[in-house]
C-alpha cells in the first residue's frame, strides 16, 4: 500500500497529524508511523511464536552467561518502562546487572523507585556518572543549538553507559526498556542522536571539552556490536506489555510511585517535554505517546483526542529551578527561547553516513545486532 502527499491533517487510526515532521498518508488515510507499528507487530508477534521467539533468547542468554555473574545488562531509571523490563527479566530467570545513567536529574520519586527495585528483586546497581559543570554545559549547548532533541545527551549517554558497562563485564546482552505498543516511532526531526551530532553541537556552543562524559561515536558502535558482540534485546516487544497493568504490579510487588508524567521520573525531561517544546517548537510529543496506545488497544481514539486538549501544565517553580540548576540567567534563557529553531540537519551529524549504510544496518537489525527499531526510525 503506497504512502502520498494528501490534504489530510490527521491519521484516520492514530491521531498523529501534520505537525509531526515526515508524516505521510495512504490511500486509506492511515499515516506512515502506524505502517511502522504493523511491521514491528509482525517481527513482534504476541503469539505462540512470539513466545517460542522470546524463550530461545532467554535460553541463549543464559547459556551465553553461564558461570558468570551476571547474563544480561538492565537499564534503569525509575520509570514504569525499565523498571518493569528489570521486573521482567527475573521473573523470566535472568541474572541482570541494572545501570543507571546518573545525569543530575533524578527526581526523589525516580531514586526511591530505582532503590525499591533493585533491593526487592535483589540485583545489583551500577550507576554511571561524569562531571556535572561538563555535562551541564553540554545541555546548555544542546539549548543554543536551538533544536528540539535537547535531551539527546542523556540518550546517547544512557546507551553508550550499557554498552560499556556490557564490554567491561563480558556481557553479551543488553535489555532494552523500550517498547514500541507504548513509546511509538519518534520522527526524526524531533529526536536525533548519534556522537559526531554531540561532538559538533558542543564545539561550536560550549565552553570546555568532553572528558568525562560517555558519548557513542560510530567506531564506538561498530566496536561493541561487532567485535564484542553485545546484541540489544527488547524485552517488553515480545511481551503483551500493557503501561497501566505495569503500573499497577509495580505498585504493590516493588512499592513503585507513580510520577505524574510520561518520562517525568527526570525533573529536565518534565520540564523540556511540558514547557521547551511545546512552547518554542510547537511540539505536543502526547500524540506520539498516544497514538501508540491507539495501535495497541490500550487506548481509544476518542479518549486520546480528548486528552490531547489538556493543557500542558509546566509549574513556574519547575522552570525557575532547571534555569537556576542550568546557572543560566533569565536574560540568556530568553535568547534560548526566541533564537530560531534548527534541526540536526543544521549541524554535522553521521547521517549521511547511516544512509550510506542502509543495506549493512538493516541486516544487523535482522541479526539482532541494533534494534529492529534503529533502522525503522532512520531509514525507514
Amino acid at each position: 500500500m503506497g504512502l502520498m502527499t494528501t490534504n489530510q491533517k490527521i491519521c484516520s487510526r492514530c491521531i498523529s497529524d501534520i505537525s509531526i515532521p515526515g508524516i505521510r498518508f495512504d490511500e486509506k488515510g492511515i499515516c506512515n508511523f502506524c505502517r511502522i507499528h504493523d511491521e514491528l507487530e509482525k517481527q513482534y508477534p504476541r503469539d505462540e511464536l512470539g513466545q517460542q521467539k522470546l524463550n530461545q533468547i532467554i535460553n541463549e542468554i543464559k547459556r551465553k552467561g553461564k558461570n558468570k555473574k551476571y547474563d544480561c545488562v538492565v537499564g534503569i531509571s525509575g520509570g514504569t518502562d525499565s523498571t518493569y523490563c528489570l521486573y521482567m527479566a527475573k521473573k523470566l530467570g535472568l541474572r541482570p546487572l541494572a545501570v543507571h545513567f546518573d545525569n543530575g536529574w533524578d527526581s526523589d520519586i525516580a531514586i526511591n523507585n530505582m532503590k525499591n527495585a533493585v533491593t526487592k528483586l535483589d540485583v545489583d546497581l551500577k550507576t554511571v556518572t561524569c562531571d556535572w559543570e561538563e555535562y551541564k554545559n553540554l545541555q546548555i549547548s544542546f539549548l543554543k543549538a536551538s533544536v528540539p532533541d535537547a535531551e539527546m545527551p542523556t540518550d546517547i549517554a544512557i546507551i553508550s553507559a550499557l554498552y560499556r558497562v556490557a564490554a567491561e563485564e563480558g556481557i553479551h546482552y543488553v535489555i532494552n526498556g523500550h517498547s514500541f505498543r507504548t513509546e511509538g516511532t519518534m520522527p526524526l526531526r524531533w529526536s536525533y542522536g548519534d556522537g559526531r551530532y554531540i561532538k559538533s553541537v558542543h564545539k561550536k556552543f560550549g565552553k570546555a571539552k568532553l572528558k568525562t562524559f560517555p558519548n557513542l561515536t560510530i567506531a564506538d558502535l561498530l566496536y561493541y556490536v561487532f567485535v564484542k558482540r553485545i546484541h540489544v534485546v527488547p524485552l517488553l516487544a515480545y511481551i503483551d506489555y500493557r503501561k497501566e497493568e505495569a503500573k499497577k504490579i509495580l505498585e504493590k510487588e516493588l512499592g513503585w510511585t507513580y510520577y505524574g508524567g510520561h518520562h517525568f521520573e527526570s525533573i529536565y525531561t518534565r520540564f523540556i517535554s511540558s514547557y521547551l517544546l511545546p512552547k518554542k517548537f510547537g511540539i505536543d510529543k502526547r500524540k506520539i505517546d498516544y497514538s501508540a496506545l491507539i495501535r495497541s488497544e490500550q487506548m481509544t481514539r476518542e479518549e486520546a483526542l480528548e486528552k490531547l486538549k489538556e493543557p500542558f501544565i509546566a509549574e513556574k517553580e519547575l522552570v525557575e529551578h532547571c534555569i537556576k540548576k542550568l546557572g543560566l540567567s533569565s536574560e540568556q534563557f530568553e535568547e534560548i527561547m526566541s533564537s530560531e529553531p534548527k534541526s540536526f540537519l543544521d549541524y554535522p551529524t553521521y547521517y549521511p553516513i547511516i544512509r550510506a549504510l542502509r543495506v549493512p544496518i538493516k541486516l544487523a537489525c535482522k541479526l539482532g545486532l541494533l534494534p529492529e527499531i534503529f533502522y525503522e526510525k532512520y531509514l525507514g
